[in-house]
């Protein structure tokens, strides 16, 4: 599976920003995809999850009420659509995608996981 992320730029606090990720080659085993994001001297932080159905979606509590993930499973593509952005949500955002196998793996665990995106940087001025 190969993912691209893109949709990362400069915004002002307050500002409302969409990546995407589109996953291609073999998402026949692509079960959930999820967004982390990475700042600067931090670990990488969980965000979201969304299976591949759709049926579950999951977010951090930093992130809930303001971030919205949905897919679009015809074209094996997800949103991460992003609102009221703070300058704390500076970071590279990774999507990454899990297959079945690791299904009984936490949403929020880096190695549920198995492919990743190269990331999309995201920052926000004050």
């Amino acid at each position: 599976v190969q993912l691209q992320a893109s949709g990362g730029g400069l915004v002002q606090a307050g500002d409302s920003l969409r990546l995407s990720c589109a996953a291609s080659g073999r998402t026949f085993n692509y079960y959930a995809m999820g967004w982390f994001r990475q700042a600067p001297g931090k670990e990488r932080e969980f965000i979201g999850s969304i299976t591949k159905s759709g049926d579950s979606i999951k977010y951090a509590d930093s992130v809930k009420g303001r971030f919205t993930i949905t897919g679009d499973n015809g074209k094996n593509i997800v949103y991460l659509q992003m609102n009221s952005l703070k300058p704390e949500d500076t970071a590279v955002y990774f999507c990454a995608t899990r297959s079945l196998s690791r299904r009984f793996i936490s949403d929020s665990a880096q190695r549920g996981y198995d492919y990743w995106g190269q990331g999309t940087q995201v920052t926000v001025s004050s």
